[in-house]
């Protein structure tokens, strides 16, 4: 069986990545290498989702592994597209998802905005001794100035997709992975893999 490295330490995304390529050995790189620094210093999502792909390629010793880096996030227009590729360190670097969440909720109040258009970015980084490949995907809908939800994780209690009334973190994460961002990048993803084995 394939194995595949995550270049991530968010437990959530570990969990949403490992339950949808079944079919290979999912490890988080952390589980063989010890863990390490990366400084995510590019200007777009691709360009972080690489930096971090990279970074864990080149500590592996075997370099049959394929790496998986992911580098996502939600932008609200009205807010000059914050938080953008900083979504993980909104309120501050090394901040949890609620400081984050809370973070964006307080700016909206600020603003008197009770709901506005978002939308997430998802880019996911491959890294293999074939090259460097990258797949996108986006989910559109918007956000609100309250949590609602104990489901998934991140800005999810507070993003409403669109064609629902319920934020992620109300909705099943059975649906959510049906259309999220996340998803229809890591089928691409998929896509790209599995012809890479093949090739």
């Amino acid at each position: 069986m394939k194995t595949i490295i995550l270049a991530s330490s968010n437990q959530g995304k570990i969990k949403e990545i490992k339950e949808f390529f079944k079919d290979f050995n999912v490890l988080a790189y952390s589980e063989i290498i010890p863990k390490i620094e990366i400084v995510e210093d590019g200007d777009t999502f691709q360009e972080n989702a690489i930096i971090k792909a990279k970074a864990i390629y080149e500590k592996l010793d075997d370099k049959s592994y394929i790496v998986l880096a992911d580098d996502s996030g939600i932008s609200v227009p009205i807010l000059n597209y914050a938080p953008g590729i900083y979504s993980a360190r909104y309120a501050k670097v090394g901040a949890s998802d609620k400081e984050n969440l809370y973070k964006l909720i307080e700016d909206l109040k600020e603003k008197n905005i009770s709901s506005t258009p978002a939308f997430y970015t998802a880019c996911m980084a491959i890294a293999t001794k074939k090259g460097i490949f990258t797949a996108h995907g986006w989910m559109y809908g918007k956000v609100i100035d309250e949590a609602r939800g104990e489901n998934g994780f991140g800005y999810d209690p507070m993003f409403i997709p669109e064609g629902f009334e319920k934020t992620l973190g109300e909705l099943d994460k059975d649906i959510k992975k049906e259309f999220s961002h996340r998803s229809k990048a890591l089928k691409l993803a998929k896509i790209l893999i599995e012809n890479t084995i093949k090739n």
